[in-house]
C-alpha cells in the first residue's frame, strides 16, 4: 500500500480546498446562524465538477478514485460539515449506488445529470421508527402492472427539499421472511405527483445544511425506476451505507484537522502567566491527542478507500473508520472548546460550531453503537460478508477517465 498521493489526487484536493476556504469559509458562520444552506454551495460544487468527482467520465463525472473522494470530503468538512453532507448523499449514497446497481438506461437517465451537477440527488432510508433498525421501515411499494404505488414518510433526509432525484427504500413484501427479503429500492423524482417534502428546523448542528422529510401518497413510480431486482433493496441500502459511511469518516477527519489547526494557531496567540498557552504542558497534551486522532482517522479512511479502489467488500473497514473518526471528532472539538476557554463557549470562534456539527456524525448513517456491534460481530465470527449480485465497483483509471 502506497501512502503517497499522486498528482491528480493532490490537484483535486487543492481545488476543493481553495473553493471551501476562499468561497465558503468567510460567510459560513452567517448561514449557520441563519439555519439556512449557503446559496452558492450546490451550484458552485456542480460548476467545479465536485459533485461527480468519483464518477467515470463516460457517465459525466471526473473519473477520480475513492481516495480522492475521501480527500474531497475532508477538505469540505474542514470548513463545515454541511458541505460534506452534500457529497455524502449526492455522491456516496446515491450516485455510487447507481454506478453499482443501475442498468445502463438508469445510469444515462439519472447518473449522468447527477455527475454533471445538472440534477441533485438524495437518499431516503430513515423513518420516524426506523433508524438503526432499517428493516423495520413502514414505507410500502405495491406493484400494479407497469408501476409501483409508493406510500410512506421518510425523516431526517439530507437535501430533502433540494434533490431532484431521491433513492427510496420501501417494502414490496411486508410478509417476507426474513423481513429484509421484502425490501426494494426505487428512484423517484421530486416532480412526481404525490411527492411532498419539507425542512426540519431547530437542529443542534449542521445548521447550514438542508435536512427534511419526504412524504409519498400514492406515488406512481415506473417499474424501470426500480433499482436492482425486487427484494434486493436491503442489500442496496447496506451497500449505500458502505459508501456513505466512508464519506462521513473522511469528513470527520477534516473536522479533527480543523480543531487541531485552529487550536495550534490560537494557543500560540493566547498568553497566560506571561507565556503563550502553547507552552503549558496540559495544552500540549490536548494538541498531541488531536494530532494522534487525526493521523489514526486518516489512515483508517485511506485503508477503506484502498479497498474500495480494489473493488473489495469493505463493510468492516468502513464501519471502524466511521466509528473512530466521528467519535474522535467530538473529542477533538471538546478539547478545542476547552483550550479556547470562555471564547470556545461563544460563537466568536469556529470551535463551538465544530462541536455541534461533530455530534451529528456519531448518530447519522449508523450510530456509533451500531458500528461497535458490527466490529464485535466480525471479531466473534457472528457476521460474515455474503456474496451479493452486484459487488462494489473497482476503480480503473483507464476506464474511469475514458469517454468511451
Amino acid at each position: 500500500m502506497d501512502f503517497m498521493l499522486n498528482e491528480e489526487q493532490l490537484m483535486a484536493q487543492e481545488m476543493v480546498r481553495k473553493f471551501a476556504q476562499e468561497e465558503i469559509a468567510p460567510t459560513i458562520k452567517e448561514w449557520d446562524q441563519k439555519h439556512q444552506p449557503h446559496p452558492h454551495v450546490l451550484p458552485r460544487m456542480a460548476e467545479l465538477g465536485i459533485l461527480g468527482i468519483n464518477i467515470p467520465v463516460k457517465y459525466g463525472g471526473q473519473g477520480f478514485d475513492y481516495i480522492t473522494l475521501g480527500l474531497v470530503c475532508e477538505e469540505l468538512e474542514r470548513v463545515d460539515a454541511s458541505l460534506r453532507v452534500v457529497m455524502s448523499v449526492h455522491a456516496g449514497l446515491n450516485s455510487l449506488a447507481l454506478l453499482q446497481w443501475g442498468t445502463e438506461e438508469q445510469k444515462q437517465r439519472f447518473l449522468v445529470p447527477q455527475a454533471k451537477g445538472e440534477k441533485y440527488a438524495g437518499y431516503a432510508l430513515t423513518e420516524a421508527d426506523a433508524g438503526s433498525d432499517p428493516a423495520n421501515l413502514r414505507s410500502t411499494a405495491r406493484r400494479e402492472g407497469d408501476v409501483y404505488i409508493l406510500n410512506g414518510e421518510k425523516m431526517w433526509i439530507s437535501l430533502a427539499t433540494k434533490a431532484d432525484h431521491m433513492l427510496i427504500i420501501a417494502k414490496t413484501d411486508p410478509h417476507a421472511k426474513p423481513v429484509h427479503k421484502g425490501i426494494s429500492a426505487f428512484i423517484i423524482t421530486s416532480d412526481m405527483k404525490g411527492v411532498t417534502a419539507g425542512d426540519i428546523h431547530g437542529k443542534l448542528g449542521v445548521r447550514a445544511g438542508s435536512t427534511g422529510w419526504i412524504a409519498m401518497q400514492d406515488v406512481e413510480v415506473p417499474v424501470e425506476n426500480r433499482l436492482g431486482e425486487e427484494g434486493e433493496g436491503f442489500n442496496i441500502a447496506m451497500s449505500c451505507l458502505d459508501n456513505g459511511r466512508f464519506t462521513v469518516a473522511a469528513g470527520a477527519t477534516g473536522c479533527i484537522r480543523a480543531c487541531l489547526e485552529d487550536s495550534v494557531k490560537y494557543s500560540k496567540e493566547r498568553h497566560t502567566f506571561g507565556v503563550p498557552i502553547a507552552q503549558h504542558q496540559l495544552i500540549k497534551q490536548k494538541i498531541a491527542f488531536m494530532q494522534q486522532w487525526y493521523d489514526a482517522a486518516r489512515l483508517l479512511v485511506f485503508k477503506a478507500g484502498w479497498l474500495k479502489n480494489l473493488g473489495k467488500r469493505n463493510t468492516r473497514e468502513t464501519a471502524v473508520a466511521k466509528w473512530f473518526a466521528t467519535d474522535m471528532s467530538v473529542k477533538a472539538a471538546l478539547e478545542a472548546v476547552q483550550l479556547y476557554g470562555a471564547y470556545g463557549f461563544s460563537d466568536e470562534y469556529d470551535v463551538e460550531r465544530y462541536l455541534r456539527n461533530a455530534k451529528g456524525a456519531t448518530i447519522y448513517e449508523g450510530a456509533s453503537e451500531i458500528q461497535q456491534l458490527i466490529q464485535a460481530d466480525y471479531a466473534l465470527g457472528y457476521r460474515k460478508d455474503k456474496p451479493i449480485r452486484c459487488e462494489p465497483v473497482a476503480y480503473d483509471a483507464d476506464a474511469w477517465q475514458s469517454e468511451a
